[in-house]
């Protein structure tokens, strides 16, 4: 997501680690990707050469759901119980409600950092708005100034005596 910078846009290429593209966005501003992965290197990139004079500033998430040693760990702690049946089975039932609110905080982080994201870049468009409603009522202020001198001149002109007296 681009938090800050002109347009709030920016390139984006996701490439596999045989160098096929996954993922081109051109021109967005945020965007969601899901991908399917392969033991390898990665490599994504933002590109913002289109817009050279601006900067931009982005935030991304890397989320890797899945990993492989996670399943292993679940199963190894059932080696180190003996006991009756209802004992596994309550085991059991502790360990999916564990998982289950792992499973929700893990969600619930997530959805905070996309939150914050969205305030960072709303504050800086506001901040952005601030300054530039500042800067054109002082324009707006100078020139009410200059208009004010200007007509009080003209009005002492109106009423100044033109008439030279000789003597």
């Amino acid at each position: 997501q681009v938090l800050d910078g002109a347009g709030l846009d920016v390139d984006f290429h996701l490439l596999s680690p045989k160098g096929e593209t996954l993922v081109f966005d051109e021109r967005k501003s945020d965007g969601v990707h899901t991908v399917e992965t392969e033991d390898g290197d990665y490599m994504f990139c933002f590109d913002n050469t289109f817009s050279t004079i601006s900067e931009k500033v982005i935030f991304f998430e890397l989320i890797l759901d899945n990993m492989g040693e996670d399943g292993e760990d679940q199963e190894d702690w059932k080696k180190d119980v003996t006991g009756t049946d209802l004992l596994d089975m309550k085991l059991e039932d502790i360990l999916e409600s564990i998982n289950s609110v792992k499973a929700r905080l893990s969600k619930s982080v997530q959805i905070q950092t996309l939150l914050r994201a969205f305030e960072a870049r709303d504050r800086n468009i506001q901040e952005s708005n601030f300054d530039r409603v500042n800067f054109w009522s002082m324009v707006n202020l100078g020139v009410m100034v200059v208009v004010s001198a200007v007509q009080v001149y003209m009005l002492k002109s109106l009423f100044e005596d033109k008439r030279k007296s000789r003597t």
